[in-house]
């Protein structure tokens, strides 16, 4: 548990956050949102203690351990295995498996895990650290942007591994089906202060907009009465016979809050600028082979006919070819068999992280978007630097001051005014907040032209694809259906749905080596403490679910009874009253059978997987 009490924190003139206070309590997990530069990150500074709070305290209990993920790159052991152990707390630094079973679910391989880390890239780098932090079981985990550097299954593994997470947890992500799926509780930053309500994102901006309408109505309201009151105390302050009705007034008036009108906060609303193009197709790929090593085909004879509309989505694990493709589509990359022929009247408009490189070091954001076509203006410029998160001055920034992350958001919004009819994007979430990324989810979406897009974001995935270009199993091939289609008929197996908790578990044996006694009792222990942590909670849920059925069958069997009074009484309304609650009550019993049905199944799956682990450990301890 921690408790942040009326913090205040500014940058120079700047107030950020304005005597902010919230808790986590025990086993909350909590999405982090709100616009870029409006403090989410400084927030997890100062609970880090990176950062002070220009007033206000963080109070955490004794012993409270704190863990984020570490962007600067450290490694001091000669492999990945060994630099993940180092993250275990000392009691465990015999569980290697529990190291196995995080840098599995993050993209890396058996052999991967014997590699030197720094033969590895930045990206994976911070995978590591990921693993460090996750197998350290902290008492809050502090993760921000975390799906920033994984692909699709790795992003899908990390979801379910916080799902289960036992204890506190503070995310920030701008992929709003991750932060929905994961956590309890939102906390939003809105308007340098913050708000906290149980549920999704959804529910979190609704009630916003709702307080915010409510506020409006009352200050206007409020407004109106406070004209009232003054033309009232005007036109007979002079009456002696109304006196003590214009005191009353001039009483109520000084007791009234001047609410101030709230400052409009812009909403992004931006669209790629459409070139006109009437054919059907506007690509054809045919025998199209790519490879960087001879035995390792990336591509090998694909073929895909692409129609002037079509919604394309690339979708694989990372290093399997993805961004390969995109440049080889762009025209980047020649192929080396095979060809891609774009249709006349095709103009490409290509979004791709390493192409920050074409930007001028001297110019500002302004004039790189202003540049981008001849039919952007100085208005439209600053439109988009606003979209892109550059607001006022900031578009004033000269490119060479520029992290990667906004280079990349400049590039983005040169693709924005640039007129096309075809969009090459690899991965254009990344570095946007939420609020962008749905104002971008929208912009591709009213396109009037052809998309193809590398993504690993599932609500862009659900919400776009038509067809997908699947990268798995060493293979590239054409899926002719969404994604959820996709999802239900072919999936991604390479995840392991029912992982069990330790991956390596003692049969595998990664090491070779035997086990002794005492490390045999570690694990047995590190076991059943593992399954209590997991099985417990659904027990509980299963219990109160079946006293929840058992009320609900007692409520029925009162509620028949009534009713069978109110026939003899002929009291129909009392009827029709008591109708609706017996039909409350079957659908509330019928879902609770419905929940409790998926419960026990999952209970008994997961008790099957940790008693088929004890067993194992109970034959080695035999032998």
């Amino acid at each position: 548990m921690i408790s942040v009490e009326n913090i205040t924190k500014g940058f120079g003139d700047e107030i950020l956050l304005k005597g902010i206070t919230f808790r986590v309590n025990s086993r909350e997990k909590i999405g982090l949102v709100g616009r870029n530069g409006h403090g989410k990150t400084t927030l997890i500074r100062m609970i880090t203690g990176e950062e002070k709070p220009d007033s206000g305290s963080i109070i955490k209990p004794k012993n409270y351990r704190i863990a984020s993920v570490s962007q600067h790159i450290d490694f001091t052991e000669d492999t990945v295995m060994k630099e993940g152990v180092k993250g275990l707390p000392e009691n465990e630094k015999d569980h290697y498996w529990k190291v196995e079973k995080i840098l599995s679910g993050l993209g890396f391989t058996e052999n991967d895990m014997k590699r030197h880390p720094e033969e590895f890239s930045g990206g994976y780098q911070v995978r590591l650290n990921l693993a460090k932090v996750l197998v350290s079981d902290p008492d809050l985990l502090l993760l921000d942007e975390p799906t920033n550097y994984l692909d699709i299954t790795s992003i899908r593994w990390i979801q379910n591994f916080l799902k289960k997470w036992p204890h506190e947890l503070i995310l920030i992500t701008h992929d709003r089906s991750f932060i929905d799926n994961v956590v309890t509780h939102i906390v939003g930053i809105h308007r340098k202060d913050i708000r906290k309500i149980p549920g999704e994102t959804g529910k979190y901006y609704s009630q916003i907009a709702l307080d915010e309408e409510v506020y409006e109505k009352t200050r206007l309201n409020e407004e109106r009465r406070r004209k009232d009151m003054d033309l009232f105390i005007n036109r007979f302050r002079a009456k002696a016979r109304l006196a003590n009705m214009v005191q009353s007034r001039i009483k109520t008036l000084n007791k009234l809050d001047n609410k101030e009108k709230l400052e409009a906060i812009s909403n992004l609303d931006f669209s790629f600028r459409n070139k006109p193009y009437s054919g059907k197709y506007s690509m054809k790929v045919q025998d199209l082979s790519f490879s960087y090593e001879p035995e390792k085909p990336l591509i090998q004879d694909m073929n895909i006919t692409v129609g002037a509309h079509d919604r394309i989505c690339v979708i694989g694990k990372n290093g399997k070819g993805k961004t390969t493709l995109l440049k080889l589509l762009a025209g980047v990359l020649k192929p080396q068999k095979g060809e891609v022929v774009y249709n006349p009247g095709i103009v490409k408009g290509f979004f791709e992280q390493t192409n920050v490189k074409t930007l001028v070091d001297s110019r500002t954001i302004l004039e790189e978007i202003l540049y981008s076509d001849s039919g952007v203006d100085q208005q439209m410029s600053r439109n988009i630097s606003g979209a892109m998160m550059f607001e006022g001055d900031n578009a004033l920034k000269k490119i060479k001051v520029l992290s990667g992350g906004e280079k990349s958001r400049v590039m983005l919004g040169k693709l924005l005014v640039t007129p096309v009819n075809l969009l090459i994007l690899d991965e254009p979430t990344n570095h946007l907040d939420m609020d962008s990324c749905d104002a971008l989810l929208a912009a591709i979406d009213n396109f009037d032209g052809t998309v193809i897009m590398v993504t690993h974001n599932e609500m862009f995935l659900h919400a776009l694809a038509q067809r997908l270009i699947v990268f798995q199993n060493d293979k590239t091939f054409i899926f002719e259906g969404n994604y959820q289609y996709f999802l239900e008929k072919q999936g991604w197996n390479e995840e392991e749905a029912k992982r069990k908790p330790f991956q390596s578990e003692p049969d595998k044996k990664v090491s070779g080596e035997k086990f002794s006694k005492k490390k045999l009792r570690k694990k047995r222990s590190a076991i059943i403490s593992e399954k209590s942590k997991v099985l417990n909670p659904i027990k509980k849920r299963i219990e109160k679910i079946e006293n929840n059925i058992e009320n609900n069958e007692i409520k029925l069997e009162h509620l028949n009874n009534e009713i069978e009074e109110a026939s003899k009484l002929q009291d129909s309304k009392k009827i029709v009253s008591l109708s609706q609650e017996i039909h409350n009550s079957h659908s509330e019993i019928e879902k609770l059978f419905e929940e409790l049905d998926i419960l026990t199944t999952k209970f008994e799956e997961q008790d099957k997987i940790y008693k088929k682990d004890l067993e194992i450990l109970e034959k080695m301890d035999n032998t």
